[in-house]
């Protein structure tokens, strides 16, 4: 059994006109631009390493915000290979051994998958055991009102040095690893991981237009409605909708 701790930057839509019309990108708000990950053995000794940047093809451009938060720029991805590439090196890295992934925050391997997905890729040989190691840093350090802790924090926190840039993929899951090693215990069990890739559909909002609704009144009654009339109608209507006196047949 090894453990897969991985770490995953993302570039996302910057322009209209950097998103390219060829893929549904709608599928994809954040695309991988480095995936960087250690495989630990099961005396938590590293076995070997993965860095690697990604070009990407559907945000060509990098966002601003995301160079500035992982210094990955245009000139740095423009000779990298494609996310398929990498994926390819990836699972050679994984192997067909058994494996946990390791990851701080589920919301890596959300993406991951969904990246995956959106290039028609085989899943077969990512693990769905997984392990939440921010989850379990945040209740060893105790943190206030069950909140996540960040993992700059935690490092600080457990006296780990810090040796090189956050918010760089292989730095962020050398960190990952080496609080998942300071924690560890027998309590700390894999879980299984299921994605859910649907957006949660919410109604738009709707306004009254209480002005055709009180016309429509005094066209029934072929006479006006005084103001009285007219806030009792528009207080009916907006009870109606609420349903609360709806009388279900049995």
């Amino acid at each position: 059994m090894n453990y897969i701790i991985y770490d995953l930057e993302f570039n996302q839509k910057y322009l209209a006109s950097d998103e390219a019309e060829s893929n549904n990108a709608s599928s994809l708000p954040f695309e991988i631009i480095q995936i960087g990950a250690l495989k630990l053995n099961e005396n938590f000794e590293t076995i070997s390493n993965f860095n690697a940047l990604i070009k990407p093809t559907v945000y060509p451009n990098i966002h601003p915000y995301v160079e500035s938060l992982t210094k990955i720029n245009n000139d740095k991805v423009s000779s990298c290979k494609s996310f398929v590439a990498v994926y390819e090196d990836f699972l050679k890295f994984i192997d067909n051994d058994e494996t946990i992934l390791c990851v701080w925050g589920t919301g890596d391997i959300k993406e991951l998958l969904r990246n995956i997905k959106f290039y028609n890729l085989s899943t077969s040989s990512i693990s769905k055991l997984s392990i939440d190691v921010q989850k379990y840093a945040s209740k060893y350090l105790n943190t206030p009102n069950k909140s996540k802790i960040g993992l700059k924090t935690a490092i600080e926190l457990l006296n780990i040095q810090a040796s090189g840039e956050f918010h760089d993929a292989f730095n962020d899951a050398y960190y990952t690893a080496e609080v998942f090693k300071h924690i560890y215990d027998d309590s700390i069990k894999p879980s299984i991981y299921e994605p859910n890739f649907h957006k949660r559909i919410t109604q738009p909002k709707e306004k009254i237009d209480t002005v055709a609704l009180i016309n429509q009144f005094e066209k029934i009654y072929n006479r006006k409605m005084s103001e009285e009339e007219k806030s009792i109608i528009k207080l009916a209507y907006i009870m109606g909708k609420t349903r609360q006196f709806v009388d279900k047949v049995k």
